[in-house]
């Protein structure tokens, strides 16, 4: 797959256009996570693969995608059958759903994903979701990722809704951080759920698609730093010219906003990059960012541990000043939040006034 000519950089040991395995945008596109293990339960039968998606080889993924990846994340769309499906779907489809329509049907995708059922999905840690088509006004594509909360009054399903609430507020004070964009979302509310609606940003109008890829996949390409802290991975790929000074900077401000606003949940796979055309990468808008240190354990019990936090080594201090700043304005918006429970107002006011005394002895 010659990548250098779809603007993607090319790591030293792949310049004469042989892989070990799949090319890394190919490896991105892999079904994965929640949507992905539904996927593989959906249709396993069909393609004689293994139910498992995590024990699918490369030959597996690549063979699923030609077949089935009408709608994987990124721009590509590999092998005739995929592309033929894709272009069946779109003759066949309905346009977005309209405003007036769009709770109602999210209330109904949200039974059949329940119904489709992937065991465990909250309890480690993960929200269920799918994938929607909707019309908004000023919207940049009507295509959107949707998780949701339970619809239930347990303190569990409580505690999820609210973290769905800060997830919002969370990409909403993101953008003050320089240079950085986050997803666009919003709340909903129906049928005893949180519905958190969050536009794909590998999408663009109605069919368009913009390429995209998560830091660690471009990790295990370039770098192989096995690393989880995002400026570790994102420093080695300024060794190698393949990102600028700009992006290791705005990379350490999301990294210690994250970490500021109780994110103890920010694998590489939560980062992703784009490339620029010039044979670099530029950062992808932020999503996936909210304090997930509260979130239910796996019992169902919900957990409020004391505020903890951390400060920087030297050439770290200006950008977790920055980081702290726009956290602490998170923090006051969750604490006056009427979406948010107020127990868990109480915890985010908590957290505030911790990091501000933090701040003033940093």
């Amino acid at each position: 797959m010659p990548l250098a000519p779809l603007g993607w950089p090319v790591p030293e040991d792949a310049r004469d256009g042989w892989w070990p395995g799949l090319p890394y945008p190919l490896y991105q596109m892999r079904p994965q996570g929640y949507m992905g293990r539904q996927f593989a339960r959906a249709e396993h039968l069909r393609l004689a693969l293994p139910q498992d998606v995590s024990a699918w080889s490369d030959d597996d993924v690549l063979f699923a995608m030609c077949q089935a990846g009408s709608d994987l994340s990124g721009d590509l769309i590999v092998g005739e059958p995929a592309c033929e499906l894709w272009l069946r779907e779109r003759a066949q489809e309905a346009g977005p759903v309209s405003a007036n329509e769009t709770v109602l049907h999210y209330e109904q995708l949200a039974q059949r994903a329940v119904a489709a059922g992937v065991p465990g999905s909250s309890a480690a840690g993960e929200f269920p979701k799918f994938t929607a088509r909707r019309a908004l006004d000023g919207a940049s594509t009507p295509h959107v990722i949707v998780k949701f909360s339970g619809a239930d009054e347990s303190a569990s399903v409580q505690r999820w809704s609210d973290l769905l609430v800060c997830e919002h507020l969370a990409l909403q004070h993101i953008t003050a951080l320089p240079g950085i964009k986050a997803a666009r979302s919003r709340i909903l509310h129906g049928g005893g759920r949180v519905f958190l609606e969050v536009e794909r940003f590998d999408r663009h109008g109605d069919a368009g698609r913009s390429p995209l890829c998560a830091l660690d996949v471009v990790d295990a390409a370039f770098v192989g730093s096995g690393s989880t802290d995002w400026t570790k991975v994102v420093a080695g790929l300024l060794e190698l010219d393949v990102v600028d000074g700009a992006l290791l900077s705005a990379a350490t401000r999301l990294w210690w906003y994250g970490r500021l606003i109780a994110n103890t949940d920010m694998h590489l796979g939560n980062l992703a990059l784009e490339p620029d055309g010039g044979g670099r990468f530029s950062l992808a808008p932020a999503y996936d960012m909210l304090p997930m240190r509260y979130a239910p354990l796996a019992g169902g019990e919900v957990p409020t541990p004391e505020p903890e936090f951390a400060l920087p080594l030297p050439d770290q201090r200006t950008a977790w000043f920055e980081a702290c700043a726009v956290a602490l304005a998170f923090w006051d918006s969750a604490a006056t939040d009427a979406r948010i429970s107020s127990g868990f107002r109480a915890v985010c006011l908590a957290q505030r006034d911790a990091l501000e005394r933090l701040r003033e002895r940093a």
